[in-house]
This record gives C-alpha cells, sequence and structure tokens, in this order.
C-alpha cells in the first residue's frame, strides 16, 4: 500500500472519530461537517471527499457499531463441543463487547439520535437485527443437534440478550454507571447461562 493511501486512511479514520466526538458531545442535529473537520484537523473539503453527506458519516458510524458485535457472529455451534461451555463462550464474547468504550460510545450516539428520528431507528433496529442473527444461528443448531429445548430461537436469543444487558449495557448508557468489573462480569455470565440451560437445557 502507497504512502498515500495510508495517510488517507488515517485521515478518514480521523474524520470518523472525530465525528463520533461531535455526534456524542452535541446530537446529530447540532453536529455540522465544519465541526468534524476541525475535531479532525483536517479540509472540510477531506472531509467531503470521504464522505458526501452528515447522513452519510453517520451511516458508516452505525456500520461500524453493527461490525463491532461481530465478534459473537464468529462463534459456530460445535456438536462435539459440551453446550453449557460454548454458551458460556458465546456470553462472554458479548460481555465483552458491551465493556468496550468505543462501543458504548457509538451505542450512546445510535440511541440519542433515535429518540430524535423515529425512522432512523427502524432503520438501525433492522440492521442490529441483522447482527444479533448470530446468536440465533447457534441456537438453532444446538437444537438441531437435540442439545437445546425447540423454541423460537429469535425470542430465545432476545431473552439470552435481555439476561446480560440488564447488568451490563442499560444502567451504563442509561444512568452512567461504570463498566462491570471482572468479577461481576463472570457472576453476571454464570448466572445469565445458568437460567438459560435451566429454560431451554434438556
Amino acid at each position: 500500500m502507497p504512502p498515500a493511501q495510508r495517510l488517507t486512511d488515517r485521515k478518514r479514520e480521523a474524520i470518523i472519530q472525530a465525528a463520533i466526538a461531535e455526534f456524542r458531545d452535541n446530537g446529530f442535529e447540532v453536529t455540522s461537517m465544519d465541526k468534524v473537520a476541525a475535531r479532525a484537523a483536517v479540509s472540510k473539503r477531506t472531509v467531503y471527499n470521504h464522505f458526501a453527506s452528515k447522513d452519510e458519516l453517520f451511516a458508516e458510524i452505525l456500520s461500524q457499531l453493527w461490525e463491532s458485535s461481530q465478534g459473537e457472529l464468529d462463534m459456530a455451534y460445535a456438536s462435539d463441543q459440551p453446550v453449557d461451555a460454548q454458551l458460556r463462550e458465546l456470553v462472554r464474547l458479548k460481555m465483552n463487547m458491551l465493556n468496550n468504550a468505543s462501543f458504548m460510545d457509538l451505542a450512546r450516539v445510535a440511541i440519542a439520535e433515535t429518540i430524535h428520528s423515529p425512522e432512523r431507528a427502524r432503520e438501525m433496529v433492522a440492521r442490529l437485527g441483522e447482527r444479533e442473527e448470530g446468536i440465533h444461528v447457534w441456537i438453532r443448531a444446538a437444537q438441531a443437534d437435540g442439545k437445546l429445548k425447540a423454541a423460537d430461537p429469535a425470542f430465545a436469543a432476545c431473552q439470552l440478550q435481555a439476561l446480560i444487558k440488564a447488568f451490563a449495557f442499560w444502567p451504563q448508557i442509561t444512568m452512567g454507571q461504570p463498566p462491570l468489573d471482572a468479577a461481576m462480569q463472570r457472576q453476571v455470565v454464570d448466572s445469565a447461562v445458568a437460567m438459560f440451560l435451566a429454560r431451554y437445557g434438556v
């Protein structure tokens, strides 16, 4: 990759990070491309070279939000491994994501914008649903293997997510609570797995 390309990549990342900070601090409506350019220490023209509009820039940030949850999708169901161990690892990956400061910043920006723009919220919920599919797939595969009870995998996945997010997402997003420490993370993971398997285990 030529040096010019690396510089372009660095500028693009600086623009994205500046936009995240602006959206987080000021909200979508107040944030302008001028402010993003100033915060990123690049020209307004450079910002527009990378992103044609504020909407496009915000869409890129949302895309990064969903991509940052990709880790949970990388874990495929393994029929030769104990279900409880796999589920614990799946929940642990989710917990790691929810304790990532960058992810939480992006989530705050996205949630704040949904309050002001319901139509944008519908699009984001649809995209989030696609990303959550990884857990659905794992549950469906475990059910097909006879290791979990037959049930709607989307409903079961939603319950599992709620067990985690009640401690490691919503209190931090809505009440400014600090991230969970390691001991509390383990407690939430173990409890969520136990409760889920008490309902769906065979």
